[in-house]
């Protein structure tokens, strides 16, 4: 009974995002393709926690939030454009490529 209670209390945790979009965040953009004219200043590694008390969490927030982090952190390599180098990995961690196209 006492499972059933806190699955019940931890499970809305489990659907949350914790992650912000910086202001200079919002002006990198996602792309699956780079284009050709990019410039590539590196990588970047986003983190967050894929469950929350082994219970998984939406893997779409997941997703959403491991972007997030990696727009963030390419506005701060003064890159406009990030674009997926791996997929998400069971400990919620995802590679980006960082580049400046000036778009």
């Amino acid at each position: 009974m006492r499972f059933i209670l806190a699955a019940a209390l931890l499970l809305p945790l489990a659907a949350c995002t914790w992650v912000d979009l910086s202001k200079e965040g919002k002006t990198v953009t996602v792309v699956s393709k780079v284009p050709t004219s990019c410039k590539r200043l590196g990588s970047t590694t986003s983190a967050t926690r894929s469950s929350v008390a082994s219970i998984d969490r939406n893997s779409e927030k997941v997703a959403a939030e491991l972007s997030t982090l990696a727009r963030n952190a390419a506005a701060r390599m003064g890159a406009d454009t990030i674009s997926a180098e791996s997929g998400i990995n069971a400990k919620g961690e995802q590679v980006f490529g960082v580049y400046r196209c000036g778009l």
